[in-house]
């Protein structure tokens, strides 16, 4: 099958990538970090967007990002990183910026952690699907601490290899992660007044989601569709959900379902196959089914202990 004209390029190896950048060959197969800004050196009329097999995590130390909210900047102006995990599109809708190496780039193919614990723990880091304008933007001082971790690896990869080279650059890789989760937590918290705005939205979508009409004709609202209707990432969704309520996006639309069923099952005749149709259930069976897993009681079994109260 012929690829279309505008589809993304793919980046099969690291050393494609290289090459695009127009960089030297990386001194390690699966694993390598470029520092300085490096732009394209693909022919003109090269796909914009392009795929890679492999976790980019790219430092810039000016993010165009950065969030205005009324009449001030609530993000630090200390740029920040910008993470993607394999098989992700980068470039094209993005930033022009974003085809770009940053000042640090790391890039990782998954089977340079074969066989560690961060190959399985690494898919559980939501912000490597965030959007370039989530990117985690940085104190001074986080700066420094993830510039020195970055910069141990760099030294790490490029002395002479033996058998402790890897462990120690997964080692090292961990830590950084760890300090970004928790940074990304923090930056949900100092975006507060962004987050209370977006919350209300949050709330006013679901409403409307959940209205007679929409429930019947498009079903019940995923993560998905919430995320695109707030033009957030649906990870950065249910992150920032989490952080502030302590509940994902997917828990949160649970919710407004069950307080929706109970009240159809507590103030209507309405039978039980029907309440399941009125609120986007193709089948009866199903919404039984969730509904005893998130209250202990059958829809049937709700609404007579509601009556004998």
């Amino acid at each position: 099958m012929k690829t279309p004209e505008n589809a993304p390029f793919r980046f099969a190896s690291l050393s494609e990538a290289h090459r695009f950048f127009g960089l030297p060959a990386p001194l390690h197969p699966l694993i390598s970090l470029v520092r300085g800004v490096h732009a394209p050196a693909a022919p003109v009329g090269a796909p914009q967007a392009h795929v890679l097999s492999f976790y980019k995590i790219s430092y810039r130390p000016k993010l165009s990002s950065k969030l205005k909210y009324g009449q001030g900047y609530y993000d630090f102006e200390e740029g920040g990183l910008l993470f993607a995990a394999p098989n992700q599109v980068i470039g094209g809708t993005e930033e022009r910026e974003e085809e770009a190496c940053g000042h640090y780039t790391l890039l990782i193919h998954p089977d340079f952690l074969a066989g560690s614990p961060l190959a399985k723990k690494i898919r559980h880091y939501g912000f490597f699907s965030y959007s370039a304008h989530e990117a985690l933007h940085v104190s001074e001082q986080e700066k420094e601490l993830l510039l020195a971790l970055l910069k141990t690896m760099e030294a790490e990869l490029a002395s002479r290899l033996d058998e402790f080279s890897q462990a120690v650059v997964i080692a090292q890789l961990e830590l950084l992660l760890t300090y970004a989760n928790r940074f990304y937590k923090r930056q949900f918290l100092t975006r507060q007044a962004v987050n209370s705005e977006l919350l209300q939205r949050l709330e006013e979508t679901l409403a409307d989601c959940f209205t007679r009409e929409n429930l019947l004709n498009q079903g019940i609202p995923t993560v998905q569709h919430l995320a695109q209707c707030l033009h957030v990432s649906p990870s950065y969704l249910s992150d920032m959900l989490r952080t502030l309520t302590g509940q994902s996006a997917q828990q949160h639309i649970h919710d407004q379902l069950i307080t929706l069923a109970k009240e159809q099952l507590t103030t209507t005749s309405l039978s039980v196959s029907e309440v399941a149709y009125t609120l986007g259930f193709e089948h009866s069976q199903s919404f039984s089914r969730f509904f005893k897993s998130k209250t202990s009681l059958s829809p049937l079994a709700f609404r007579q202990s509601f009556q004998h109260n």
